[in-house]
């Protein structure tokens, strides 16, 4: 739970102080069934050429009924506080409360292939259905750092980062579709965390996923503190201009809860990416999806049966809404430490979060 697969600390290892209770992995990864892919592009540096590079990109792969049944919906709803973004199928689950398929988040001018290279998985995988087919496709800009209009991006990372979904421990950083991010002004990308619910007489898991690429750096504030204000003239990023950057939340459960609770906890995402400071400016796309793994016979029903479900009453929702807000706060601050810094195209340098510096401001 302190460290990734690969070894780096998260925000628990360098002593941040978190509220709840989080699951055995504190990761999205404790919902039974969810798998989660990756697919990092990696390769050149110095000035940018179109087509040739620096890259600093990739593609990430949610699935949340694992690869054996992705072709399967869940109960779904979505939330857009600011809409300079995409998330593509986010209309039909808007309209009929499921979502079908894996979830994939990439860089914004590779949304659109990741959501056609994910309907050429399913029918390779599973067959042609001889329907329309409406994945969610998420996407944050990552232009910074990356030749984002070389389009570097391919179906075959796409069905890569599918292929090699998985449960378990997953990498956090930059590593997938949040390789080229960039988040308060340090090395951002991919974050993930959980937290435990206990109704009913059975405990339940909320576990989020963010690609975090949002926020300049005086806006920073870990466990009540302004780290960011504090940080501001340290190694600052050289950027100009107004926020220009995006988060791509994906909340996961496995309890059972209905399209509208769903989407009442993806709008109390806003409250959990609010706790670091984020305004939500004017150039960012946030968006966030929320889905439950439960309730499978209902959403598998015909047409010409009745399709039961279960639920938690809306007055017994208080738990679930903080479990959110604490893993979606926890899950930004494992993708700021689990980091390094990164040069990328044109030779910029984003820094990776000190992680001394915010032990000290922190006094942990």
């Amino acid at each position: 739970m302190l460290t990734t697969p690969s070894g780096k600390p998260r925000a628990r290892a360098i002593g941040i102080p978190l509220e709840g209770e989080p699951g055995p992995l504190n990761a999205i990864t404790d919902v039974a069934g969810v798998e989660v892919g990756y697919r990092t592009l990696i390769r050149g540096s110095g000035p940018r050429v179109v087509g040739e590079g620096p890259v600093r990109t990739g593609v990430t792969a949610i699935l949340p009924r694992g690869r054996a049944s992705a072709n399967q919906g869940v109960f779904a709803a979505m939330f857009s506080l600011n809409g300079n973004g995409e998330l593509t199928g986010s209309h039909w689950a808007a309209e009929v409360g499921r979502c079908d398929g894996p979830v994939t988040i990439t860089n914004t001018n590779s949304c659109g292939l990741a959501r056609d290279a994910t309907i050429k998985w399913l029918v390779k995988r599973f067959g042609s259905s001889g329907l329309w087919s409406l994945p969610v496709a998420g996407e944050t800009f990552d232009g910074w750092l990356s030749d984002i209009d070389g389009f570097h991006v391919g179906e075959a990372d796409v069905f890569a980062a599918l292929d090699g979904a998985a449960g378990g421990a997953i990498e956090e950083g930059s590593v997938g579709g949040g390789t080229g991010m960039i988040c308060y002004g340090f090395k951002g990308g991919s974050g993930t965390a959980s937290r435990l619910v206990d109704f009913a007489g059975a405990s339940w898991t909320v576990g989020a996923f963010i690609q975090a690429n949002f926020g300049r750096r005086e806006q920073l504030v870990i466990a009540g503190v302004p780290v960011g204000r504090m940080l501001k003239d340290w190694s600052p990023d050289r950027r100009d201009g107004p926020e220009t950057g995006s988060v791509i939340a994906i909340l996961a459960t496995d309890a059972p809860l209905l399209p509208h609770q769903l989407g009442r906890l993806a709008r109390r995402v806003s409250l959990g990416i609010a706790r670091a400071g984020a305004i939500s400016g004017h150039g960012s796309g946030d968006i966030f999806l929320a889905f439950s793994t439960a309730n499978a016979p209902a959403l598998e029903a015909g047409p010409k049966a009745l399709a039961q479900a279960s639920f938690i009453p809306d007055a017994a929702l208080d738990p679930f809404f903080a479990a959110t807000i604490q893993a979606i706060d926890e899950a930004v601050l494992n993708a700021l430490v689990a980091n390094d810094t990164m040069t990328g195209a044109d030779d910029h340098v984003i820094h990776a979060l000190p992680h001394d510096e915010v032990r000290r401001l922190l006094g942990v």
